[in-house]
């Protein structure tokens, strides 16, 4: 829970380069990005959309590293957006920014399966490794002026909107597998919650069990925690209580004794 300056900007400040870090693009930032003259932009996991003297800043463009394959997932959470779909694959899409919303014409894209223990924390890493090693490649060719991006295609454009910490509220009325992709999705941040009589409860790791119940039911409480959903049944693996440490089910329950019948809200 502190500050920490992310890796591109260590790596700035060991060498002595140049750092500008606005709160907000104002028109000063982007008279100064316009002032650098760059050979090309790199943008990743920016959360504004630049403005067109900013795209024309540099001689070769401004290229984006989007963490979906497009035009599936445009927009400002797609690693979210896949897991909570269930999508069985995402990857990576270099692609040329324009005006739009992730609309731009792409130069590379690659692939990688999303397994079924992938959380967003997991695919984040994944996907960014994956991504620098594309963009590295991609600028060789963007300065020898072999890039040749092409116009995304119409068909399967979806959106992947903001994270609100309201979707974390878990609905023990929807299907258990609906609810252990939603554990998935928002691990790290928000954190999947429920309510515990009076009580915030978050959800960090769950696995699909069996049985029935009425939503939330406990069904099983020791060794396992197992709670009834609105199709089958999950395996609570990994718990917070509000103010407390993240710990396995049976810590739980040793500091939280519950009962089959109990209910989560």
């Amino acid at each position: 829970m502190r500050a920490t300056a992310s890796a591109v900007k260590q790596v700035a400040l060991a060498r002595g380069l140049a750092l500008h870090q606005p709160e907000r693009l104002q028109p000063d930032d982007a008279a100064r990005l316009v002032a650098i003259q760059a050979d090309a932009l790199v943008v990743a996991a920016y959360g504004l959309i630049l403005p067109q003297a900013v795209l024309q800043a540099a001689r070769h463009g401004a290229w984006n590293i989007h963490a979906s394959l497009l035009p599936r997932w445009r927009g400002a959470a797609p690693i979210q957006r896949a897991l909570l779909a269930g999508d069985s694959e995402t990857g990576i899409s270099i692609m040329q920014m324009d005006a739009g919303l992730d609309t731009g014409p792409v130069l590379s894209q690659q692939s990688i399966p999303i397994s079924p223990r992938d959380d967003a924390a997991s695919l984040h890493d994944k996907l960014a490794a994956l991504g620098a090693e594309m963009m590295a490649a991609a600028l060789v060719d963007i300065g020898a002026g072999r890039a040749q991006p092409r116009a995304q295609p119409a068909e399967g454009a979806t959106y992947a909107r903001k994270i609100d910490k309201r979707e974390a509220l878990i609905d023990w009325r929807r299907p258990a597998a609906e609810i252990e992709r939603a554990v998935r999705a928002f691990n790290p941040f928000p954190g999947a919650s429920t309510r515990l009589d009076d009580e915030t409860v978050k959800l960090w790791r769950a696995s699909l069990a069996a049985g029935t119940g009425l939503p939330g039911e406990i069904l099983q409480a020791g060794p396992e925690l197992v709670v009834a959903c609105g199709e089958g049944a999950l395996a609570l693996g990994e718990l917070q209580r509000s103010g407390g440490k993240r710990i396995d089910a049976a810590a739980f329950l040793r500091g939280r004794p519950l009962a089959p019948g109990a209910r989560f809200r």
